[in-house]
């Protein structure tokens, strides 16, 4: 939008400030013709999944698949499957990509956010009821769930001691989790054991079940990202794009049952109820009074951030910059600071002691924090770099000590995060920035400085973004990050059972047919020109930054 449609007097702050200027107008009749392709070719994409699934899903051991007529043939022919769920997975991410040029900001006309909202309804739907992709950690949720319907402690048994190698939910788990403790926190299990009570040891209902809680999260994603949008001055549509639309978030986070759908949604909801009644200003003003309700709400968002947390701890970070919003919205000293720290703490404390006495579960899941960095990955730069460094040493004849070297670079990688995320934090609070903005960035390093880095894992730093990032340097990487990461990894969850080969010629034909399906919605969809003249500004795809009234500051903090 030209900045001349927008109020040039903006009374706000780099914390919460809403966009001042009218809706963008709707599509015109051409655009909405392609934006229905676009949706149809992502449905498309969603049922080639979905259909890949039987076969090449990270399915159970014991699979119901294989006696349901029709449908077993897909169990049969694993490697037509794989190519096929690779070709949905393709097919999803090029209309995703596609959708989001009317999505973008900088448009005259773009879709709403209800569009936006039925699309990714459209597309998730298929891949409610098949079995898990991308990994088996589903499995890993249900045994450790029902650790703890009987009465055991997750955090000091894996599945195997607790269970029994022959049991049903132990069989699913893979070999590197079996006896390992549990990693995820108290409010989880819990709400995992009272699934366990009603599935016991049936898997696909299980199955289910923890995907009722991760559309849980899902849910309140698409809830908190346009109302966040609106409060940062960001396109509600642009936001939902990104975040609630996301391939990662369709592929892991809905078809592969991970519990950071809960976490993150939590996360972003308790931002949400925080900032609700928190004053606008910019560096500079007067603090006004307390609003009505003012401490309510910023109380009860930081109750809803720490369940984030007994869910996933990663969300305890967003506190961090949720205390410097708090700060900046007084004087912005640091005397301020330590009084909205103490306050958060007089939240944090109590809300995650009380969660695990209640559960009954304790505090023994903060000593299982390190388990996740058993499986190291190789898309993690730390991981490559621990190798290198090992292999180099080989090379040189210094010996074999490729895992030491790597506990030492699992080690540097949190510190840099550590020090990274510290940094930001004091950016944010000397109006250098927006702190949500530096918890998606925070988040990016957290999560990609850990050796065992997962696609997903990103999630936590790209829907924050999402929210809040009012020009496109930071929906460039967002979107190229998100594109490329949702299709590294083959919805098996593993290197197709050691045959490597297959999954270059898998990829390979699903080329093809996106090639085929290219071919097919051009007429429809423009693929290559740019929208009609005078939808976009003639200069790139930045949205413009508006100037503050305050010592010429933007929107974003930047002085």
């Amino acid at each position: 939008m030209a900045v001349g449609e927008r109020e040039a007097r903006i009374t706000g702050t780099g914390d919460a400030l809403p966009w001042l200027h009218s809706p963008a107008p709707p599509l015109d009749a051409a655009e909405r013709r392609a934006l229905r392709t676009i949706r149809r070719l992502g449905i498309v994409g969603a049922l080639f999944l979905a259909i890949g699934s039987l076969g090449a899903g990270a399915a159970p051991v014991l699979n119901p698949a294989q006696v349901i007529p029709v449908l077993r043939l897909f169990t049969r022919v694993t490697t037509v499957s794989l190519a096929i769920a690779v070709a949905g997975m393709l097919l999803l991410v090029t209309a995703w990509l596609l959708f989001g040029r009317y999505a973008r900001p900088a448009r005259v006309r773009m879709a709403t956010p209800a569009q936006t909202i039925r699309t990714v309804v459209m597309w998730i739907t298929p891949l409610l009821f098949i079995p898990p992709l991308f990994s088996r950690d589903v499995y890993s949720y249900l045994a450790q769930s029902e650790i703890v319907h009987r009465g055991m402690d997750p955090y000091s048994l894996g599945p195997a001691q607790a269970l029994g190698v022959g049991d049903p939910l132990t069989m699913g788990v893979s070999n590197v989790w079996r006896e390992t403790p549990a990693p995820y926190g108290p409010l989880f299990l819990e709400l995992g054991s009272w699934m366990s009570s009603i599935s016991g040891t049936h898997i696909v209902l299980g199955v289910m079940l923890q995907r009722l809680i991760a559309l849980a999260g899902v849910i309140l994603i698409i809830w908190s990202l346009p109302r966040l949008a609106r409060r940062f001055g960001v396109e509600p549509t642009t936001a939902l794009w990104l975040g609630a639309a996301n391939p990662l978030l369709i592929f892991h986070l809905v078809a592969g049952v991970h519990n950071e759908a809960l976490g993150i949604g939590l996360m972003m909801a308790g931002m949400e109820i925080g900032l609700r009644r928190l004053p606008i200003r910019v560096a500079g003003d007067s603090p006004p009074p307390l609003a009505k309700g003012e401490l309510s709400f910023i109380v009860l968002g930081a109750t809803v951030m720490t369940l984030a947390a007994t869910v996933k701890i990663n969300a305890a970070l967003a506190l961090g910059f949720f205390g410097v919003m708090i700060a900046r919205r007084w004087y912005g000293r640091f005397t301020d600071l330590l009084r909205a720290a103490t306050g958060l703490a007089l939240v944090f404390i109590p809300v995650l002691v009380g969660v695990c006495l209640i559960t009954g579960l304790g505090f023994g899941w903060i000593g299982a924090l390190g388990t996740p960095g058993m499986a190291r990955t190789l898309i993690s730069p730390v991981t490559l770099l621990g190798y290198l460094s090992g292999g180099l040493g080989i090379m040189l004849d210094l010996g074999v000590h490729t895992h030491a070297i790597m506990d030492i670079f699992s080690m540097l990688g949190l510190a840099v995060a550590a020090a990274i995320t510290l940094h930001l934090l004091w950016r944010s609070f000397t109006w250098q920035l927006r702190p949500i903005i530096g918890l998606g960035v925070a988040m990016a390093f957290v999560m990609g400085l850990h050796v065992a880095l997962h696609p997903w894992w990103m999630l936590w730093a790209f829907i924050p973004l999402a929210a809040s990032a009012g020009t496109s340097r930071f929906r460039v990487v967002a979107t190229v990050g998100s594109a490329v990461l949702a299709v590294v990894i083959p919805p098996t969850g593993s290197p197709f059972d050691g045959r490597g080969f297959v999954l270059p010629q898998a990829y390979l034909a699903a080329i093809v047919v996106v090639v085929l399906a290219m071919l097919v919605v051009r007429r429809t969809v423009p693929l290559w020109r740019e929208p009609p003249a005078g939808a976009m500004p003639a200069e790139g795809n930045e949205e413009p930054e508006i100037e503050s009234p305050v010592r010429g500051s933007t929107l974003d903090g930047r002085e």
